[in-house]
C-alpha cells in the first residue's frame, strides 16, 4: 500500500511561453510506494510539467517543490534531478541501438564524464545482478538493435531505477508502452510494481491507455488545457468518468457503436481481395474488403499481423501472394507503393515521423505531398489547401507553416491520415492509427474514418489496441503463427473475445 507521506510535492506550478500559458497554478503530491498517473490531452501540460521537474524549463515565480518534505529550490539545476532520486524513461526509450546493453546502461556517466575508468567485466556481473532482481533474462553483452521492443523498454527502465541509486525518490515513465506489444506491457507493469514494492519510491506514470492506467495506478492526476482537474482515486473511477475529466465532455456521441448495430456485410460484394499471401511470417493469408467495412487484423508479437499492409503496398517485399482492386489483379511479390497508389490504396505506417512524414518540413508541405505529381503548382493554392484539411481534421494549431514534428502526436496523426484521405482512396491501410493519441485526438480520427468508410472505401485496420478493433471494425480477423485462427463478428465482436482469440482460442472455442 502507498504511505501518506508525501516524497514529492509542487504546488502553485505555471508555466508562461511568450502570451501562452501552458501550466495554471498546478499542484501534484506523488506518495512513497504509488504508482501515480498524470493524464490529459495532448497539449494538456504534461510534458511541461516533467521538464520543469528534469530542469529543462524554468518555472514562473511562485511555484514550490518539496522533495521528502524539504524544500528544492527552483529552478532545478541542469542534471540535478539525479541528485534528487529522480529519473525518467521516455516515449523513444533513448538507448543506442549499436551499442551493447551494459554499454547501455553505462552510457549516461561516460557522456558527463563521472565515470572516465569503467571495468567493464565488472558492469557485466553488476548489469546481470540488476536483471535477476526484477526476473529479467536479458543477455548484458547483446546489442540493442538485436533486443525485441519490450526488451528495450525493460533495459531503459531498469537504467532509469538504476540510476536512482540509494536516494531512490521518483521514477517518470513518459508513455513507455506506446510502441510495445500488448503483451509486453504485463512484464513491464510487473517491474514497475517492484520497484514501488519496498514503499520508498514512487512512479509517475504518463499515458493515454486508459486501460493501463485504470489498472496499474493508485491515483492520478489530470490535466486540461494547463489546469488540474484535481487528483483522483483509481479505484473510484470508470473509463468513461476519466474521459470526461480529461476532455471536459463526454465523447459517447463520437463511439462508433452509438450510431446503431454492427453492420453485415455478407451480401456484399468486394472491392479488394488478398489471396494466398506469404511473407516471412504470414503463410497463405487471404481475405475480403468489402465497400465501406472496416477490417482489423490483430495478433500477438510475431503472429504476421503486422506484417501484411506493408506487404499490400510493397513497403516490405513479399514472398507471393495477389491483391485484386476491382478488376485489376496485382502480384503482391512485385508490388511496389507506387502501384498501390495507381490502384488508390493508401497505407498510413506505424510511425508516423519515420516512415509516415518529412518531420522537418511543415504541415503544408507534409500534407500536400499527394496533390504534386511533379506538377507545377501554386504555392498559395496548396497553403489554402493545407489550411482547408487542417480544420477539416481538427489539426492544431491551424497554422499550416507550423513544423509537423514540433506537433502532438495527436495532431501529427490527424494530419497524416487527413493527407491520404484527401486523395479519395478506395483502399485504406492502417496500421496502429490512434498510437499514442488522446482520448479526444482519437475521438476524431474513429469519425474520420468513419465518414471515410460510408463513402464506400474499404479499411484494414492492423492494431493490438483490442478495446479500438472492438470500437471501430466490422469484423476482426485474429493471427496465430502466420494465419488467421479466428473471424470476430457480431456479438463476438468485443474487447473481452478479441483478448480471448489473441491468447490461444481456436475459432471453434469462441463461437462455443
Amino acid at each position: 500500500m502507498p504511505s501518506p507521506d508525501p516524497i514529492v510535492n509542487i504546488v502553485g506550478l505555471s508555466k508562461t511561453f511568450g502570451a501562452n500559458t501552458v501550466l495554471k497554478d498546478v499542484g501534484l503530491t506523488v506518495h512513497a510506494g504509488e504508482v501515480h498517473g498524470l493524464l490529459g490531452e495532448n497539449g494538456s501540460g504534461k510534458s511541461t510539467l516533467i521538464k520543469v521537474l528534469a530542469g529543462f524549463h524554468e518555472p514562473d515565480p511562485g511555484a514550490s517543490l518539496e522533495i521528502r518534505g524539504g524544500d528544492v529550490p527552483l529552478p532545478v539545476p541542469a542534471g540535478g534531478f539525479r541528485d534528487l532520486g529522480i529519473s525518467f524513461v521516455h516515449q523513444d526509450l533513448a538507448l543506442v541501438p549499436d551499442l551493447s546493453v551494459v554499454e547501455n546502461l553505462r552510457v549516461g556517466q561516460v557522456v558527463a564524464g563521472s565515470r572516465p575508468l569503467i571495468s567493464w567485466r565488472k558492469e557485466k556481473r553488476t548489469a546481470r545482478a540488476l536483471f535477476d532482481r526484477f526476473g529479467v533474462t536479458i543477455d548484458p553483452e547483446a546489442p540493442v538493435s538485436a533486443l525485441s521492443e519490450t526488451e528495450r523498454a525493460l533495459v531503459a527502465i531498469l537504467r532509469a531505477v538504476d540510476e536512482l541509486g540509494e536516494s531512490r525518490t521518483l521514477l517518470v515513465l513518459d508513455e513507455p508502452t506506446v510502441f510495445l506489444p500488448r503483451e509486453g506491457t504485463d512484464l513491464l507493469f510487473a517491474v514497475v510494481r517492484e520497484i514501488v514494492a519496498d514503499g520508498r519510491a514512487g512512479v509517475l506514470f504518463v499515458s493515454h491507455d486508459l486501460d493501463e492506467v485504470l489498472e496499474h495506478t493508485d491515483r492520478v492526476t489530470v490535466l486540461r488545457d494547463g489546469a488540474s482537474q484535481g487528483t483522483h482515486r483509481t479505484r473510484d473511477l470508470t473509463a468513461s468518468s476519466l474521459i470526461d475529466l480529461i476532455v471536459g465532455r463526454s465523447l459517447a456521441s463520437a463511439d462508433p457503436r452509438a450510431a446503431g448495430p454492427v453492420r453485415n456485410f455478407e451480401d456484399v460484394a468486394p472491392l479488394a481481395r488478398v489471396s494466398a499471401l506469404e511473407t516471412a511470417t504470414v503463410d497463405g493469408v487471404g481475405f475480403d474488403v468489402r465497400p465501406g467495412e472496416v477490417v482489423g487484423l490483430t495478433g500477438i508479437a510475431g503472429s504476421g499481423y503486422d506484417d501484411v499492409l506493408p506487404a499490400l503496398y510493397g513497403a516490405r517485399a513479399a514472398l507471393g501472394g495477389h491483391l485484386t482492386i476491382g478488376e485489376d489483379i496485382v502480384s503482391l511479390a512485385a508490388i511496389t507503393p507506387i502501384d498501390a497508389l495507381a490502384r488508390k490504396a493508401v497505407y498510413v505506417p506505424p510511425d508516423r515521423k519515420v516512415e509516415g512524414s518529412a518531420p522537418e518540413l511543415t504541415v503544408a508541405e507534409n500534407v500536400t505531398l499527394p496533390l504534386l505529381g511533379g506538377r507545377l503548382v501554386d504555392p498559395r493554392a496548396l497553403a489554402g489547401k493545407a489550411a482547408a484539411l487542417a480544420d477539416r481534421c481538427d489539426v492544431r494549431p491551424r497554422d499550416p507553416r507550423a513544423v509537423y514534428g514540433a506537433l502532438s502526436g495527436g495532431n501529427q496523426q490527424k494530419a497524416l491520415l487527413g493527407k491520404w484521405l484527401q486523395t479519395d482512396p478506395t483502399l485504406v491501410l492502417l496500421a496502429e492509427p490512434t498510437q499514442g493519441v488522446d482520448v479526444g485526438a482519437r475521438a476524431r480520427i474513429f469519425e474520420m474514418l468513419r465518414e471515410t468508410a460510408s463513402g464506400g472505401a474499404g479499411i484494414v485496420v492492423a492494431s493490438s489496441d483490442y478495446e479500438q478493433l472492438s470500437v471501430l471494425c466490422d469484423r476482426v480477423l485474429v493471427f496465430s503463427h502466420g494465419q488467421v485462427v479466428a473471424e470476430l463478428t457480431g456479438d463476438h465482436l468485443s474487447k473481452h473475445h478479441i483478448s480471448d482469440s489473441v491468447l490461444g482460442m481456436t475459432r471453434q472455442e469462441v463461437k462455443a
